[in-house]
């Protein structure tokens, strides 16, 4: 940062407050002087797990068999690797604003601070409302994984066991939280290693039964399946799928950048636990994807009358699928315990982003101001609470016919990713025009993302258009595919579609996607704007320096605590 920077920073002193850095030293730590703010008690070990294995469920070890179904082990690889390359575009622009100034609830502030008030507004909202609609849909996936081993337990029971978990890890210091998701991540992590080397021992003949299949079921069934049509528009379609499935299983940025408010030195920590995220994509997600293609052909009975029964657990797992099928059975219940650790970790992560984005819409007066209240050990107790009543929506698990509310609920919700990371790229594209703007030279920034400002515009770009490809099934001209609700919704009744009517025009049963938000989302946008007469900020009267001196506070007194 330029001399000119620090120099005007000075000048304004405490009249910029950043609501956790203004530090009295301890070691090893900082508390902040007004008790009333969240805490930089995040530590660094904490951060890259979190950056590693943030947000991971039952998704990538379950449902890409889902993926599988649909398109084929090639088509499978092939877009989760392509996908991967558009969250990595949104990870790097999303690091070089969080890194130069690390706040609290970080890219929904910058959208009102680089953008409009009014933009800033929506993106905060949409972030809210998909968090927190998604912890009642984490609680009922735990349930439904511990019945893998018993229905003795009553779900009611469960789920409030679950709930009551939520609630100590984040109505306690945030440190509670990260040695939670620490511990998670490393199994997440332990997990897929293993699982990636129980693939490679297997296909080399490593098994019970000395099958050296090796990728035998990438020539027969084939390596790309068809979906609702023959030939390449089926193959097409069933690749679409999976690029669809994978927009809405790969996390982004996001929640590792809601930490960076109360990380201890986060200018040094933030960038290495954004550098993380490449490993995450590579070996998580791209591997990964590989690795079940290897184990299961895309028509197998076990697998397809798993996701269609709709069974609880790792039994729906491919990777269970293809462990049964060589004989191997102590392993599933390792990998059924593991996904619940994931499953809860989901969750807690989902309790803590959805209360760190309510608190920063609070401080930016746009919700309710008692949301941003803190205990003395820096919770945001209100927004919190506010949270853990929406996570007791999962009670209605317990009704058949409330469960479809749950459901619907989520469904309205799940194009908030997309969109998400589409203001993620455009408030980049401003901060870039602003800093430009302002003569401030990137070279000098704690973290400088690469191929910018066009990897932002590649980001931006791919993820807009998925925002509205996501449906595309209701326009299919097949019969039963097109009713209201599913334009509104992309509402779909199951999971996917059975293997003997994938070349006939059946109903979907595939995991689809939502339009609700696409139309909700501007709704705010505009009204704010209309409510506030809020403008589009010009890059040169963008504030990049306010909070900048107190960060540099920070840095200046952080002590490291001494290593044992």
């Amino acid at each position: 940062m330029s001399s000119k920077v620090d120099a005007a920073e000075n000048e304004k002193g405490n009249n910029d407050r950043l609501e956790s850095n203004s530090p009295e030293v301890q070691q090893g730590t900082v508390t902040p002087v007004h008790p009333e703010t969240t805490r930089r008690n995040l530590k660094s070990r904490h951060i890259q797990l979190i950056g590693i294995g943030g947000t991971i469920g039952t998704v990538l070890y379950v449902q890409i068999g889902k993926g599988l179904l649909n398109g084929g082990p090639g088509s499978l690889f092939l877009a989760f690797s392509i996908w991967c390359t558009f969250v990595l575009a949104v990870t790097i622009s999303v690091a070089e604003m969080v890194t130069f100034m690390p706040i609290s609830s970080p890219f929904i502030r910058f959208a009102g601070r680089y953008v409009d008030d009014a933009f800033g507004f929506a993106a905060g909202w949409n972030f809210f409302i998909f968090e927190a609609a998604l912890v009642p849909f984490e609680v009922v996936a735990c349930n439904l994984i511990i019945r893998f081993w018993s229905d003795a337990v009553p779900v009611g029971v469960i789920i409030a066991i679950i709930i009551v978990l939520y609630a100590i890890l984040n109505l306690q210091a945030v440190q509670w939280y990260g040695e939670s998701e620490f511990w998670a991540a490393m199994g997440k992590l332990l997990l897929i290693i293993g699982l990636i080397m129980f693939t490679v021992v297997t296909m080399l003949g490593g098994n019970p039964k000395g099958d050296r299949f090796g990728f035998r079921y990438w020539n027969t069934p084939g390596a790309f399946a068809e979906l609702y049509y023959t030939g390449t528009l089926g193959k097409f379609l069933g690749f679409l799928q999976c690029l669809i499935q994978a927009s809405f299983t790969i996390a982004g940025p996001d929640y590792v950048s809601m930490s960076a408010g109360e990380v201890q030195n986060p200018r040094v920590t933030m960038p290495r636990a954004f550098n993380t995220v490449f490993y995450r994509l590579t070996v998580f997600f791209v591997l990964g994807s590989l690795c079940v293609g290897i184990l299961v052909p895309f028509d197998d009975k076990e697998l397809t009358d798993a996701l269609e029964n709709g069974d609880t657990g790792a039994s729906a797992s491919p990777y269970v699928v293809a462990m049964n099928r060589l004989g191997i059975r102590v392993l599933p219940h390792i990998v059924n315990a593991t996904v619940l650790t994931a499953a809860f970790s989901a969750g807690n992560a989902y309790v803590y982003c959805a209360t760190r984005s309510l608190y920063g819409l609070a401080l930016e007066g746009k919700a309710p101001r008692f949301f941003a209240f803190c205990t003395k050990k820096g919770v945001p107790v209100f927004a919190v609470a506010l949270v853990l009543l929406v996570a007791l929506l999962s009670f209605l698990q317990l009704s058949s016919s409330s469960a479809v509310v749950l459901d619907w609920l989520v469904s309205l919700v799940t194009a908030s990713q997309l969109i998400n990371f589409s203001v993620m790229c455009t408030t980049y594209l401003c901060f870039y025009r602003a800093l430009k703007a302002q003569g401030i030279c990137r070279d000098n920034l704690p973290y400088k993302g690469i191929l910018q400002p066009y990897a932002a515009w590649y980001g931006l770009v791919g993820t807009f258009i998925m925002t509205f490809v996501g449906g595309y099934t209701v326009f299919l001209p097949l019969d039963g595919f097109w009713q209201v609700s599913d334009f509104l919704f992309s509402y779909v009744v199951d999971v996917t579609p059975p293997l003997r009517e994938r070349n006939q025009a059946s109903r979907t049963h595939l995991l689809s996607y939502r339009y609700t938000m696409i139309g909700v989302c501007p709704g705010l946008y505009i009204g704010w704007k209309l409510v506030h007469k809020t403008k589009i900020k010009e890059p040169s009267d963008v504030d990049l320096r306010e909070g900048f001196a107190e960060i540099g506070e920070h840095e200046r007194t952080y002590i490291p605590r001494p290593s044992s």
